[in-house]
């Protein structure tokens, strides 16, 4: 894998951003094709922050500019790494801060397979993860502007994927009403757990 062309540094904190990314590279450059890299057990050095960002639709960029690999963007996504609200690249010998608006994933497509308790819903994400609903992989709902409201489901370490706007009318149209700790809660039934959303009464008022 070539590394990407160098530019100008824009605020890297520790070292230009051209060497910054191409020791990420190199570094990374033998773990195509090997799985996801075991991240949980890497504590390196905190080497600074990249000109990075995953924007709210999932889009990656770098100084700027949209990275236009998939492969690429496949390839820092398995080695993204939470801690507390930051997010960051690892590999076994440095670590670099980037910035996430939402999620750093997105959920494009979803299998819903049975009815009721038997219901299993899968989703995949913009870089190929497989994620059945379920313990490992729980979804949540919060409250977005103009009272919207945003599914989510769960990725890996406290990785989530943001359902696309497509992806949640089809979700919510799977919801239904039940009694949560004494209280009518809208939400979503699957592998026979149910996921509540909001409170039933305030349902009308909700815009996907």
């Amino acid at each position: 894998m070539q590394p990407m062309p160098q530019r100008a540094a824009t605020g890297l904190p520790m070292t230009a951003p051209g060497n910054a990314m191409d020791r990420l590279m190199a570094a990374l450059g033998g773990a195509k094709g090997r799985g996801l890299p075991p991240v949980e057990r890497w504590n390196p050095p905190f080497c600074g922050d990249l000109d990075m960002r995953i924007a709210a639709d999932g889009t990656w960029f770098y100084l700027g500019t949209p990275i236009g690999r998939p492969a690429l963007v496949k390839l820092f996504s398995s080695v993204l790494k939470r801690e507390g609200d930051d997010y960051f690249l690892v590999t076994p010998v440095e670590k670099v801060g980037l910035k996430v608006e939402d999620a750093p994933f997105q959920a494009v497509e979803m299998q819903v397979d049975g009815e009721d308790g038997g219901r299993s819903i899968a989703f995949r994400t913009h870089v190929d993860n497989l994620l059945c609903v379920g313990p490992e992989h729980p979804l949540r709902f919060e409250r977005a502007a103009q009272d919207g409201l945003k599914p989510y489901v769960h990725v890996r370490r406290g990785l989530w994927a943001r359902l696309t706007r497509a992806l949640t009318y089809d979700l919510l149209a799977l919801g239904e009403v039940r009694e949560v700790d004494g209280q009518a809660m809208f939400g979503i039934a699957a592998a026979g757990q149910f996921y509540p959303a909001l409170p039933a009464s305030e349902i009308e008022g909700i815009e996907t």
